[in-house]
């Protein structure tokens, strides 16, 4: 038998190869243990005490034997510690810096030195590969796994640690860390986010100084309302698009997160990032481990946007739920309803979606509950049946008439959530998040149900599963929460500090049940906007809601920051009447992701609708270059009158453009070329208009023929001013 290996493995091969043999190499007693990918590596190293470090991260070199000389370059101040650059710091012995892992041990002692033991790597297929490092305390029965997942081609890295107790005791974990970084530069800078209802991912950049900068939440769910979880670091400078070292980093958690970064007494930089261990000492008995969530990350020496590159790449193929497939556009019936519909409104816009010309008819909240209905956000959630006065046919009458008209029928859910005003809150109080001696305290009237409690799991999973029961044919779920926690407890959790983390988990356990049985059906994550977006949930979701804010001109900016994280195919973009934008500007800010609508078809003039057909129609030809081609921001709208971003094949075939005046000052345009990016510099391309409103025309002479190499150089001018707002240009090889 014989076996080929395909020349663009043979590097991943190589690099595997290359690993295994220093793992068996010691120098002077030391070990050295890369973790390569493509592009860069991270290298740890256990010295002659068996203290595991991190030596470097950065730029892969290309004789992997001289990484052991990487740390006889450096001439900084002392050490006092000697494990400054931990590759997982323990406290309470001799580190005095920022701990990733605190414990408290059966017998009282809060002292922790974790060693190195052993590692191994395993290859998981050709392009990921897995190394785990075993830590010990040479005292205590105390044992720390450390994992590395390499996505060779992505250059991404997902790493967690599992912490066991071998202990004849109870042992409480005071912080458990997913990830400890270590990195050496000439100087930091955080680019940070944060927002609030409708005014999400708002970035802030800035050097980072000496001591601890935390990002963190302890809104036990939606918890990136405030403060998003993603972030990126520079090294030595601000990354630009396409220049600087970057790395890009989230937790995959969707409940309490934090991040410390600590700038140290040598000048370098410690992250440590997992689970926020605010108000949740976790207690492992005997036997017992507990495994941190995935703390994701990739490091670009070529700018922000090869990071965000390598993001959605990795995205698309290994976490988010069908991301290789497509999407269903849709008309949502919220902004045209809002809660005052009934069966007969329904079927019309039922009929709207069809001559929209949309795959997906949504209904939104407002469908359910009867002894208190759901007529407002006051009261209903919790009581998932059809409200009779509004739906005497229940669902499955919409569904069929969505079949009738061949659309699609999807719905709208909250299962996570009760209003006091509701049955479910008068029969069940002991399933509900709330101290039993405060007085009760609601975001959006409304409090959480217990998701720790595996009877409240089971109820959730029924919520869902009751729906698709009874309306096989139904084919979309629209995820909302729109609350936070206060005043935590669990009336069936003997462990109150365990609560926010199991919460958490029987959220998983429940979207683990869901996708069992409907492995397929596309859900959007919706949390009052943008408030739990994760690569944790979105491997159960098709998609995410960026914010409720859907002003096409606010959009364009958050859309933007979100790009850099998530790719097109996941971010769900809806033109409604928000802002004053005319129906192209709107139409084409959607187009930049997953389009839906939320407008009123039937008072749509003829010539907007006449539009709108036409722009799906172009939706439908290029979603595949959205959804999967490479994505390049060319002019940044926080610098520029002009913003641009373009979506290109990765056979550098096709592409497309979108522009948009940002500004409205006199004269504003856009008065350069914009270079292009990611095109064959020998190849000819055409570019053509598309989109253009009913009775204009195009002032792009669409005849012309560019060298790619022209384009990217010089540019091309989308002639964006204040008679044409918006521009979407289409690329295509000749």
């Amino acid at each position: 038998m014989k076996f080929f290996i395909h020349p663009f493995n043979l590097r991943f091969y190589y690099s595997l190869i290359v690993a295994f043999l220093l793992c068996s190499i010691h120098v002077a007693a030391q070990v050295i243990i890369p973790v390569e990918t493509k592009n860069t590596a991270l290298i740890l190293q256990s010295n002659v005490a068996n203290d595991l470090g991190i030596i470097y991260f950065g730029k892969k070199l290309s004789q992997p034997s001289e990484y052991a000389a990487i740390s006889q370059m450096y001439k900084q101040s002392e050490d006092y510690t000697g494990v400054l650059n931990s590759a997982y710091t323990s406290s309470g012995s001799r580190n005095l810096v920022e701990p990733a892992i605190t414990v408290s041990h059966a017998d009282g002692n809060n002292s922790l030195d974790l060693k190195y033991v052993r590692h191994s790597v395993k290859a998981m297929d050709n392009n990921v590969s897995l190394l785990t490092v075993v830590l010990k305390d040479p005292v205590y029965a105390l044992e720390v796994n450390l994992f590395y997942k390499a996505y060779f081609n992505e250059d991404v890295i997902e790493q967690w640690s599992t912490i066991k107790n071998n202990e004849k005791g109870n042992v409480v974990l005071k912080k458990f860390a997913s990830a400890n970084l270590h990195f050496k530069g000439e100087s930091f800078w955080l680019n940070q986010y944060h927002g609030d209802w409708a005014k999400e991912m708002k970035p802030e950049e800035a050097r980072l100084t000496h001591g601890i900068k935390t990002l963190d939440s302890k809104l036990g769910t939606r918890t990136n309302l405030f403060q998003p979880s993603v972030f990126m670091v520079s090294i030595d400078k601000p990354a630009t698009e396409d220049e600087g070292t970057v790395l890009f980093g989230s937790l995959e958690w969707s409940g309490n997160f934090r991040t410390d970064l600590e700038l140290d007494n040598q000048d370098n930089l410690r992250i440590i990032s997992g689970i926020n261990n605010y108000a949740s000492d976790y207690t492992l008995k005997p036997r017992q481990e507990f495994t941190t969530p995935a703390f994701i990350y990739t490091l670009s020496t070529a700018g922000k946007g090869l990071a965000s590159r390598n993001l959605h790449n990795w995205a698309r193929t290994y976490k988010l739920l069908d991301g290789k497939g497509d999407r269903l556009t849709l008309l949502n019936n919220w902004e045209s309803t809002y809660f005052d519909f009934n069966e007969s409104k329904l079927f019309e816009l039922i009929k709207d979606t069809k001559k929209l010309g949309v795959d997906l008819f949504l209904l939104d909240d407002g469908w359910f509950a009867n002894k208190y209905p759901r007529n407002g956000d006051v009261a209903g959630l919790g009581d998932w049946e059809e409200n009779k006065q509004k739906l005497p046919n229940g669902i499955a009458s919409l569904v069929k008439e969505a079949n009738n008209n061949n659309v699609k029928f999807g719905i709208w859910i909250e299962p996570e959530m009760v209003n006091p005003k509701s049955e479910l809150y008068e029969k069940h109080p002991d399933w509900i998040v709330k101290q039993p001696k405060r007085d009760e305290y609601y975001f959006r009237n409304q409090l959480e149900l217990d998701l720790s409690n595996p009877d409240v799991q089971d109820f959730v999973f029924k919520v869902v599963d009751d729906l698709f029961t009874k309306n096989p044919d139904l084919a979309y779920i629209k995820w909302d929460c729109n609350a936070v926690i206060y005043n935590a407890y669990s009336a069936t959790i003997k462990n109150q500090s365990h609560f926010y983390i199991d919460y958490v988990k029987g959220l998983y356990n429940v979207l683990k049940r869901i996708r069992t049985k409907y492995p397929a059906v596309p859900m959007m994550l919706c949390s009052g906007g943008g408030g739990r977006v994760d690569y944790a949930a979105l491997q159960y979701f098709t998609e995410y809601w960026p914010s409720d804010n859907t002003d096409p001109l606010e959009r364009i900016f958050m859309q933007w920051e979100y790009s850099y994280f998530y790719p097109a195919i996941a971010s769900s973009n809806h033109v409604t009447d928000w802002g004053k934008q005319p129906i192209k500007f709107r139409t084409d800010v959607a187009m930049m992701g997953k389009l839906g609508f939320d407008i009123v078809v039937s008072k749509l003039n003829e010539t907007d609708l006449k539009f709108c057909q036409d722009a799906i129609k172009n939706y439908n030809s290029l979603k595949t270059v959205i959804f999967q081609g490479d994505q390049y921001r060319l002019s940044n709208p926080r610098e520029s009158a002009l913003a641009s971003m373009a979506y290109v094949s990765a056979d550098k075939s096709s592409g497309v453009i979108f522009n948009y005046l940002v500004n409205n000052r006199y004269g504003e345009n856009s008065k350069m070329p914009v270079r292009l990016k990611g095109l064959d510099a020998s190849r000819k391309y055409r570019i053509t208009e598309i989109n253009v409103y009913p009775g204009s025309k195009s002032s792009i002479d669409m005849n012309k023929e560019y060298t790619g190499d022209f384009l990217m150089k010089i540019g091309f001018n989308p002639d964006v001013n204040s008679s044409r707002t918006s521009v979407i240009l289409k690329v295509d090889a000749i």
